[in-house]
């Protein structure tokens, strides 16, 4: 049975998740976060990706990407999960694949959910009870959104820097932003659109990418033989 299709359009931004095979870990001491964030810098300027926000979890990843070539985002993918896993291997003297499988992705409705997507992958360390608050975390990109530091790898959406005139203002707006819960709903349709491999947005915006892509972009009702979507449909709980 052939592997479905992944919906990668060039220009536009992706929500990405990558798991530990089995759900086990794929980072065991903080230089390990380290040289995935070096591998993913690397990787994105190589594929000619741009990196917008991202989240290191101890046996997943979160990324928001969009990649300015076709097939950028796979090949960024499949790059960087190899030079990591290699090194977890040699360094850690395991074998087998570090990853679960394929990467699962959505397609982003930019104008409509990509802040919420950041706001999802930033406080993912909070909603997990590891934090209290997203600052405290060292490995994601938080910190670059709210001014504490400037993070290399991060290149900003117009979107984002359409939150204020400076730096300063974004950030304010950006914690504004922050302060306010998820709807659990959100968190849901993010989950669910994610690991169905879809596309997250309304539905002109939705049907306006089929007819660019010439494929389906919604689920299909149960019941109903349509050809397949993309991967997997296992959630993410964090």
């Amino acid at each position: 049975m052939p592997r479905p299709l992944r919906i990668e359009e060039p220009g536009y931004t992706h929500h990405v998740v990558q798991r530990g095979h089995n759900r086990n870990a794929v980072f065991f001491h903080d230089d390990d976060y380290r040289l995935y964030l070096h591998h993913l810098r690397a990787s994105s300027e190589r594929c000619e990706c741009d990196v917008h926000a991202y989240v290191l979890m101890t046996n997943h990843v979160h990324l928001l990407v969009t990649p300015r070539v076709n097939r950028g985002m796979s090949r960024m993918m499949q790059l960087l999960n190899l030079n990591y896993g290699q090194w977890v291997n040699k360094t850690y003297q395991r074998s087998g694949t570090l990853w679960e499988g394929r990467f699962k992705s959505c397609l982003i409705d930019t104008e409509a959910y990509l802040l919420t997507c950041y706001r999802y992958i930033e406080m993912n360390p909070v909603r997990a009870g590891m934090v209290e608050s997203p600052e405290e975390y060292p490995w994601s990109s938080y910190r670059h959104h709210d001014g504490l530091k400037t993070d290399p790898l991060i290149t900003d959406h117009p979107v984002f820097l359409e939150l204020g005139a400076d730096r300063d203002a974004r950030s304010e707006t950006y914690r504004a932003l922050i302060a306010q819960q998820l709807e659990p709903q959100s968190l849901e349709t993010i989950r669910e659109t994610t690991f169905a491999g879809t596309v997250l947005g309304s539905n002109r915006f939705r049907d306006d990418i089929a007819d660019r892509l010439g494929c389906r972009v919604r689920p299909g009702k149960p019941g109903r033989r349509w050809p397949p979507i993309l991967s997997g449909s296992d959630p993410d709980k964090r």
